[in-house]
């Protein structure tokens, strides 16, 4: 192979060279995967992410030192009674070597996307998000210059802000929930000039975010027992998955995929009832019942995807499954318990979602799921919130458009997105 990198569709088995590509030319319902010329890993003296470019599907880099960050677990792990757990940072802790100034994970998607595009296409990346995604695409462009539309819930747009201004970002809300935005970011992708980011079926944001697996298993050494991660959408455990298996094909790192240990925060925990089910297809009447009044209730709202990349090829439940893994239903008071025990033991905040991953790690140890001579790596996908307030200064992103639920992407409403590209379009050629 000369070329650093070919996709792979696991549907048919063709490869072919990326353009950009987020489906299989034939079809096949299957997320494409990326296979690298380099089998082991080699890492880069570059900051951040960028330490991992020989398994991104970039040539370049971009000028970002944001990465995950591995410890070991004291505090954490002597209350759990686990003596070898290793906790994977993504977020802002300077002490640490945290530099993800949104406190999300989503960096680690945002930054090798943005890239890619530039590299393999041409457009403007249109991204709908829960809130933590949107914030990170909205700092990567702050940072690079990237245009980006970002379409969020009208709930969400608090949640929207940069550490540097960010005057290339086109900021849509909707009166309405995660998958309206969804729906809505459809729509606008019909205008020529914008490209779909691509969510799940992006292998930038898939590997981007596997780093998180491949700097775990490096500090360690090896590769994990047991890996824990609380999943929206589930991209990030597929990305896990991804990552160790290419880990395991390295040679030098075990031999055995980890066990995935997701969760989902109740009441909305579609993809728990059709695992616990057994079943590829998710239910919307069994699986998703009152599914706005569910969503509504979560303490951690990035969580609540209504259509997740599940019984796709290459999918979430081929991930669980290849990995014998297991599903927990957290409630609120058990992810606010867990969030408490963390920040008095580790010190430092927690995403309420990092929290629901904490909670189910507390689970697994109840319930005798894991033991202490097991190695536990623990996905922390976001925190320190507190102390970037006290750090970094904060930029609101302004909506440029506001709309309802279910609106018809015509008149004013298009030709204000047409308006905003066509500026954007003139300060590009600038």
């Amino acid at each position: 192979m000369r070329e650093k990198y070919l996709l792979h569709c696991p549907g048919c088995g063709r490869l072919f060279p990326d353009r950009y590509t987020l489906d299989c030319p034939s079809g096949c319902d299957a997320l494409l995967r990326t296979v690298y010329r380099e089998r082991r890993l080699i890492l880069q003296d570059l900051p951040g992410i960028f330490r991992y470019a020989s398994w991104l599907p970039v040539e370049g880099r971009l000028r970002i030192d944001a990465g995950p960050v591995s410890y070991t677990s004291v505090g954490l792990a002597r209350e759990l009674g686990l003596p070898d757990l290793t906790i994977t940072f993504s977020g802002y802790w300077p002490e640490r070597g945290g530099r993800m100034e949104t406190c999300s994970f989503k960096e680690l998607e945002a930054q090798p996307t943005v890239l890619r595009l530039r590299e393999k296409g041409a457009g403007v990346l249109q991204i709908s998000s829960a809130g933590n995604t949107g914030r990170a695409f909205c700092q990567a462009s702050a940072l690079t210059g990237a245009p980006v539309v970002v379409v969020v819930p009208a709930s969400a747009a608090d949640r929207l802000w940069t550490t540097v201004p960010s005057p290339n970002v086109c900021l849509v809300t909707v009166d309405g929930d995660y998958s309206d935005s969804i729906a809505f970011g459809r729509e606008v992708c019909s205008l020529p000039g914008i490209v779909p980011e691509g969510g799940a079926k992006n292998v930038a944001r898939r590997d981007g975010m596997g780093t998180v697996m491949l700097d775990g298993t490096l500090f360690a050494g090896r590769l994990p027992d047991a890996y824990f991660q609380a999943v929206g959408s589930g991209t990030g455990a597929i990305a896990a998955w991804e990552a160790a298996e290419r880990l395991v094909a390295d040679g030098r790192f075990g031999t055995r995929l980890p066990t995935l240990h997701l969760s989902q925060n109740l009441p909305f925990v579609p993809m728990v009832r059709a695992w616990e089910a057994g079943r590829r297809e998710i239910v919307p009447e069994g699986d998703m019942p009152e599914a706005e009044a569910s969503i509504a209730r979560v303490s951690a709202g990035v969580l609540t995807n209504r259509h997740p990349p599940w019984g796709v090829r290459g999918g979430v439940y081929d991930a669980l499954a290849a990995s014998g893994g297991r599903m927990y239903a957290i409630s609120n008071d058990d992810a606010r318990s867990a969030g408490r025990l963390f920040t008095e033991t580790e010190e430092i905040d927690l995403d309420p979602a990092a929290a629901v991953a904490v909670a189910s790690l507390i689970r697994a140890v109840e319930e005798g799921l894991i033991g202490p001579d097991e190695h536990i790596l623990l996905n922390v996908t976001g925190g320190g919130y507190e102390r970037a307030a006290e750090d970094l200064d904060r930029y609101p992103v302004e909506p440029y458009l506001r709309v309802r639920a279910n609106e018809a992407f015509a008149g004013n409403v298009r030709d204000d997105i047409v308006s905003w590209l066509t500026k954007q379009g003139a300060a590009i050629r600038a």
